[in-house]
């Protein structure tokens, strides 16, 4: 059963010094970096964090994370962003970008994100932290070819007077990536022929869980790193990142969403599920979530501010039966998410009963939201 499901259960301990700093244990069960598992939406979080970075090593006046920033369209299939209804003036912004990733895991914002980095600076920005797995190659939700996903979109940056205070022209990667032997599954559909042969994921993203954790880890407890494995975050940065990661949809006043279709669990899969109505807000979870081609991720760091435990949580499964690819009929709701929910209860009960030497100091995870 475990090899059928691809089970990788990544569980970190956290104990606090004296001082409250924190001290890591982790526990890995059936994790195998060489098992490739499609890493979904679960992508999303380094870019966001990358278009931070990169917006901070721009130094250029008049320019941040709320500067209206707007797409145009240049190489084949490529489309442009000239508004964003969801914001207050209309205009887009990385920040609004970013809040969507995090809120409800929005594909066209992680596509405007990748198209203003560029697939070099993304992939050369991530194996200079370290995340030596990670290959981030293309958008989501459209089916570009290579080449085109190796062409990003030309930006402009606008000013509050409609004047173009920078533009970034479109970008193009050389690199080459090592050539890859990653296949999912038994059979796929493909232009609506079934295929009796596993679906080719050779040039799709990779992450591996440990990377995505690390990647978490970074954002929450960036102290513990050496600064050169840092993203490039101020702490401005970290606490909007922080923030939007653990707000839930019906906390939230830009976007508006409306709670029916985005509940608060709609982005929690860990200990929630498909739970919907309103969460318990003494538990916060700032994690990120993935879920496609039957694979279902979900790494988070959970905390109880009322009983102060806090625990790491990292996990995939592969929720597809049959074998059979691109034919929609995935195990999620009968396999995935039940499984998640219960790991994620199991995990925080025993986290409960569990003895820590010192009482942690929580307080930085006590985050006013925008409701």
């Amino acid at each position: 059963m475990r090899k059928e499901w691809k089970v990788q259960i990544i569980y970190t301990q956290i104990d606090r010094t004296a001082n409250n700093i924190p001290v890591f244990k982790p526990f890995y069960f059936n994790y195998e970096p060489s098992e490739y598992i499609y890493p979904a939406s679960t992508v999303k979080l380094p870019v966001a964090l990358l278009a931070l970075q990169r917006l901070n090593e721009m130094k250029f006046p008049g320019i941040d994370r709320n500067t209206a920033m707007v797409t145009d369209a240049e190489y084949s299939k490529q489309t442009p962003v000239y508004n964003d209804p969801t914001t207050s003036d209309g205009k887009p912004s990385i920040a609004q970008y970013i809040r969507k990733i995090l809120l409800v895991s929005d594909n066209d914002a992680y596509n405007r994100l990748y198209e203003f980095l560029g697939q070099e600076y993304i992939n050369s920005q991530l194996a200079r932290l370290g995340y030596t797995s990670a290959e981030i190659v293309h958008r989501l939700e459209v089916f570009l070819t290579p080449d085109e996903n190796r062409h990003t979109n030309p930006v402009r940056f606008i000013g509050p007077a409609g004047n173009v205070i920078f533009t970034q022209p479109m970008k193009f990667n050389e690199k080459t990536f090592p050539p890859r032997n990653d296949f999912i599954g038994t059979a796929h559909y493909k232009n609506g022929e079934l295929v009796n042969q596993p679906l080719n994921f050779s040039a799709k993203n990779k992450l591996s869980l440990d990377d995505l954790t690390g990647i978490l880890k970074s954002v929450l407890f960036p102290e513990t790193l050496p600064e050169k494995q840092r993203f490039g975050l101020t702490a401005d940065d970290y606490a909007f990142v922080r923030k939007y990661m653990s707000q839930f949809p019906s906390e939230t006043r830009t976007p508006e969403y409306d709670t029916a279709t985005n509940w608060d669990a709609y982005a929690k899969f860990l200990l929630y599920g498909t739970e919907k109505g309103k969460l318990p807000k003494n538990i916060r979870i700032f994690n990120k979530i993935g879920d496609a081609y039957g694979c279902l991720t979900d790494a988070a760091y959970i905390v109880d501010l009322d009983r102060n435990i806090e625990f790491m949580l990292s996990a995939r499964i592969y929720c597809n039966r049959d074998g059979v690819l691109n034919d929609d009929k995935y195990d999620y709701d009968a396999i995935g998410f039940p499984f998640m929910k219960q790991l994620g209860k199991t995990v925080y009960d025993f986290e409960v009963k569990r003895s820590r030497p010192v009482k942690p100091d929580l307080s930085k995870f006590k985050i006013v939201y925008e409701k």
